[in-house]
């Protein structure tokens, strides 16, 4: 499949750049999306305790 060990070189060195390009864009979309909080089941609780203050 190579014709010599330049050529594999050559194909790794491209597989493993556009992988580190594809987690570059992959990072920098992360970052412009808004990050959304996790809802345990403490978070929840309290959100049901504050609507319940204020029908109070």
């Amino acid at each position: 499949m190579f014709g010599n060990d330049a050529d594999l070189m050559l194909t790794i060195h491209r597989s493993h750049a556009s992988e580190l390009q594809a987690d570059a864009a992959r990072d920098r979309l992360a970052r412009s999306l808004p990050r959304r909080h996790s809802r345990g089941w403490l978070s929840r609780r309290h959100h049901a305790t504050r609507t319940t203050d204020a029908r109070r």
